[in-house]
């Protein structure tokens, strides 16, 4: 199994910069696919940007030039760098953990909210 723990969140003017971060219980290495979401009230869950084992990263259109997903090893944190924000990437964020090599599974953090407004 693996623990996700999202911090980082807050609330910010449009134009700001949060960065987003996300523990995990055990090594990156044994997770094969890392994600952020996000939620918007009223919308369904999308996905932000994906880092595979590989280290290769895949972005959504709203947010590619904006937002870098990266991963720290030292620290099995998974992070999201998000800069120009705009009102609408308020959300709650999710990360999450695909794994495959160490069994099957599929794990969500708790959600941390971000708050983009004047």
């Amino acid at each position: 199994q693996v623990q996700l723990v999202e911090s980082g969140g807050g609330w910010v003017q449009p134009g700001g910069s949060l960065r987003l971060s996300c523990a995990a219980s055990r090594s990156l290495r044994e997770i094969d696919t890392m994600r952020w979401h996000r939620q918007a009230p009223g919308q369904e869950r999308e996905l932000v940007a994906a880092v595979y084992n590989d280290g290769y990263t895949t972005y959504v259109d709203s947010v590619k030039g904006r937002f870098t997903i990266s991963r720290d090893h030292a620290k099995n944190t998974l992070n999201l760098q998000m800069n120009d924000l705009k009102i609408e990437d308020t959300a709650v964020y999710y990360c999450s953990a695909q794994t495959i090599r160490i069994g099957v599974g599929y794990y969500w953090g708790q959600g941390t909210q971000v708050t983009v407004s004047s």
